[in-house]
């Protein structure tokens, strides 16, 4: 098997007008998680489902596991585990039958069954489920079945396309605990995500918006992109006033509301928290917290894409 599990050379897939995937160029290492990031609609599900030989792209290249997309999609299917956003197990049978039923479907030898039904069970920790309708678990356990069927005949490369969505954050992170294992036994972990906390669990990431790979590297390295601007932290007694006023400040680069606080983008935090402290004060506003912070992933993901739109303005 090649060093890189997935490769894609400008990448692209229309519908008439449409550009659902512009020119997306990849390459993923084998036994890495590599994050795909981004809003609903970006192009995330569009281009796993090109990866997985379910959808023939326009045009362009993409190989996965050494294997062609365009010529040889049926070989891809054979040698990659995948999930969809959607449940896609049948809820009217019980965890184990559709375990037994997917074995079947992945062509696993009969005489490994047993040995790979006990080791999905154990791995998704359902052993004490594995009679209960598949329709009566919660959308965590459903969410492990799931993975455990995908993983069946034990493919090298996996696709995991927004695994995570509905589900609570407890269930999210027992989740990503199960990826790091198999990460860890050698499997190559492309996920789809738009939940940014998630986007630090990955080895490398692609940030994906309308269409176009706009940013691409580890978590620190697209954090570490940020380094021309700094990022404060402002918790006050009025967030709307804070955020009006502190906009309109010449040395402030960018406002956007945090939690119950407001991060405020500034190319200088030594001269700009003074300035912004004056203002806020003498509008009436108390100031609890001004203080510089690190970007989260959610900061740089912002970032990119209001640098995507000033360009295409």
């Amino acid at each position: 098997m090649p060093d890189n599990a997935v490769v894609t050379r400008d990448l692209v897939k229309r519908f008439g007008d449409f550009v659902a995937v512009d020119h997306v160029n990849l390459q993923v290492e084998r036994g890495e998680i590599f994050g795909f990031l981004g809003p609903n609609g970006a192009g995330k599900s569009t281009t796993i489902r090109m990866l997985c030989g379910l959808l023939l792209p326009t045009s362009g290249s993409a190989m996965v596991g050494g294997l062609d997309v365009m010529t040889q999609s049926e070989a891809i299917k054979h040698n990659i585990g995948y999930m969809s956003q959607k449940f896609s197990l049948y809820d009217d049978l019980t965890v184990e039958e559709n375990i037994d039923f997917f074995s079947g479907i992945y062509g696993v030898p009969r005489e490994r069954r047993a040995e790979r039904k006990a080791y999905v069970l154990q791995m998704a920790g359902i052993e004490e489920r594995r009679s209960s309708l598949t329709r009566l678990l919660s959308g965590g356990w459903k969410q492990r079945l799931a993975l455990g069927c995908a993983i069946l005949h034990e493919p090298p490369i996996l696709f995991l396309d927004e695994p995570t969505s509905g589900v609570d954050p407890i269930a999210r992170r027992t989740f990503w605990d199960l990826i790091y294992q198999l990460s860890s036994a050698g499997h190559t972990i492309f996920v789809s995500t738009h939940y940014m906390d998630e986007a630090e669990y990955c080895h490398r990431l692609a940030l994906m918006y309308r269409g176009k790979v706009i940013a691409l590297g580890t978590p620190a390295e697209l954090k570490e992109s940020l380094h021309e601007s700094h990022l404060l932290r402002l918790e006050s007694s009025d967030l709307f006033t804070s955020m009006k006023l502190v906009e309109k400040l010449p040395g402030v680069a960018d406002v956007a509301v945090f939690g119950g606080g407001l991060h405020v983008t500034v190319p200088d935090p030594t001269s700009e928290i003074p300035a912004i402290r004056g203002a806020l004060e003498k509008a009436g506003v108390s100031v609890s917290v001004l203080e510089p912070i690190q970007p989260s992933m959610e900061d740089v993901f912002v970032a990119m894409i209001e640098q995507e739109e000033r360009s295409a303005a």
